[in-house]
């Protein structure tokens, strides 16, 4: 794939989202003195003999005891072995990834006090698919994300287990070995730099912007099985003139609005009931698209927004700031505002395939819908899409306890020093699983929708969403009598997840990145 260049404090969204899919990552050299004068910087703070917060004091509670400096390397070192500490099944590959390219450009910006070969060794290791194997469950989002951070480190100095590997599957070796085989050798942590690894919000940040870049996928796809939606129910379009929503002036619900008029444009399903039509008015579900999505829409780019500034960031405490030669100790690694978006990237998931989920229950009731009872032929004989309906219900069930805001939990730790935290980074890794279980409920809706929509043969949908049915068609054929359901909510689940609506869609789809 691509190859991705790092200038730390100016990467894009976009530039993150290629690194998450799997795209090379290489830092600006420009980058280099910048590192050389920060490190050089922490030693010129040693010389003057005085006590300064991570770099020759102990950490957290224990930051009254000055070590000397014959232990400043084995300070650097047991702070990394000992904060390794983290449980629970291992983070996937491609959000590590994302976790040490944000590690990277954080330490690339000389506020760190590292040498330039710990980072060369970070990058090299990203360089050549080599990934710590970090347990996912152990942060809570301040001070940083201490255990999952401390488990990268201690791949750098030989300690822990790597994925190697890539596309055709990873294998897993201890890390000296995995180091070893790639040519690259473990480094010796200096001053300051055990902390300055394992200090900062990137696993909760890479979790969250992973969550993001799904839940974009997510949004986009519910545009279209929306659209599908309105079509076999034969819907109205009116719900979308611009006029209604410029009005209220809500950028997202314009834009939704937009898209959901531009998906629908030639359908002769529409113009079939463009004059008397006895019904007045849609249910929400279909009338109410533009507010509930484009308000979806509205709090994920805020979300980016949020997530875009930290990942840009530097996160890591003290700051090393050379031109004065100052470490300040402040609090940037509390992970509040990581915190603060992934619950609104959470909220709106959750709400994407609620929406979705009234959808399917509006087609399958013959009342709502005017379509056969559960899209069925031969209602009675057959259950058609009975339980599937049921099964959409439980998961958004699901999804709507995982909504339950992260952030406004708290637990006080190491003795209370650390006495107010953020819990981002479980508030970040749920995204995930919450979009697979969203992405469920509209592979559901894409085959109902679809189905309906072929009630109205030979009356044909618009050239996009023809485009769209011809997509599941060519994977499932339409339901005449009961069969094996599960398989075709795979291959459905398969088609929303894989992008392929949102390439069907294409420039009509508004995005977050």
């Amino acid at each position: 794939m691509n190859e991705v260049l790092l200038t730390p404090g100016t990467v894009s969204l976009r530039d993150w989202r290629a690194i998450y899919r799997g795209a090379g990552v290489k830092l600006d050299s420009t980058c280099m003195p910048v590192i050389a004068e920060s490190a050089a910087a922490v030693a010129r703070i040693l010389a003057k003999g005085q006590p300064v917060y991570g770099i020759n004091t102990g950490f957290g509670k224990l930051a009254s005891v000055r070590i000397g400096d014959e232990d400043l390397a084995t300070l650097q070192r047991n702070i990394v072995l000992s904060h390794a500490a983290g449980t629970g099944e291992p983070s996937p590959v491609s959000v590590i990834r994302l976790m040490m390219a944000l590690k990277l450009a954080s330490l690339a910006q000389g506020a760190s006090g590292v040498r330039v070969e710990t980072v060369e060794l970070l990058e090299a290791m990203l360089a050549k698919g080599l990934t710590p194997v970090v347990p996912s469950q152990g942060s809570v989002g301040a001070s940083g994300d201490l255990a999952p951070l401390s488990h990268m480190a201690a791949t750098m100095i030989g300690v822990g287990e790597i994925f190697v590997g890539g596309a055709d599957g990873y294998g897993r070796l201890p890390a000296a070995e995995a180091l070893a085989q790639a040519g690259l050798a473990p480094v010796e942590l200096g001053a300051k730099e055990g902390l300055a690894l394992l200090n900062g919000t990137q696993f909760s940040t890479a979790n969250a912007l992973a969550g993001l870049f799904e839940a974009e996928r997510l949004f986009q796809s519910a545009l279209v099985t929306g659209a599908l939606s309105t079509e076999a129910a034969k819907g109205s379009d009116t719900p979308f003139d611009r006029r209604i929503h410029a009005l209220r002036r809500h950028p997202g619900q314009i834009e939704v609005a937009d898209a959901l008029r531009a998906l629908m444009e030639g359908s002769a399903i529409r113009a079939s009931h463009l004059e008397n039509d006895a019904r007045v008015q849609d249910p929400y579900c279909l009338r109410c698209q533009p507010q509930v999505m484009g308000a979806a829409l509205d709090v994920l780019r805020q979300a980016a927004t949020t997530l875009e500034i930290e990942a840009n960031g530097v996160s890591d405490n003290p700051l090393i700031f050379p031109e004065a030669d100052e470490a300040l100790s402040g609090g940037n690694f509390h992970a509040e505002p990581v915190a603060f978006a992934a619950d609104m990237i959470a909220l709106a998931v959750c709400e994407i395939g609620s929406i979705s989920e009234r959808r399917v229950a509006m087609l399958v009731d013959p009342a709502l819908s005017g379509l056969p009872a559960f899209l069925t032929p031969r209602p009675g004989l057959n259950s058609g899409f009975m339980i599937p309906q049921v099964t959409a219900a439980a998961l958004v069930s699901e999804n709507k306890q995982k909504a339950y805001p992260a952030s406004v939990d708290s637990i006080p730790t190491s003795a209370n020093q650390e006495d107010h935290v953020s819990m981002a980074a479980h508030g970040a890794r749920r995204l995930v699983g919450m979009v697979e279980n969203a992405s469920a409920v509209l592979g559901i809706e894409l085959l109902a929708a679809v189905q309906g929509i072929d009630f109205h043969a030979p009356l044909a949908s618009s050239k996009a969403l023809e485009k769209a049915r011809e997509c599941l068609r060519a994977e499932v054929p339409t339901l005449e009598d009961d069969r094996h359901f599960h398989p075709d909510m795979e291959a459905a689940n398969l088609l929303v997840r894989s992008g392929a609506l949102v390439d069907i869609g294409g420039d009509l789809l508004p995005g977050i990145a």
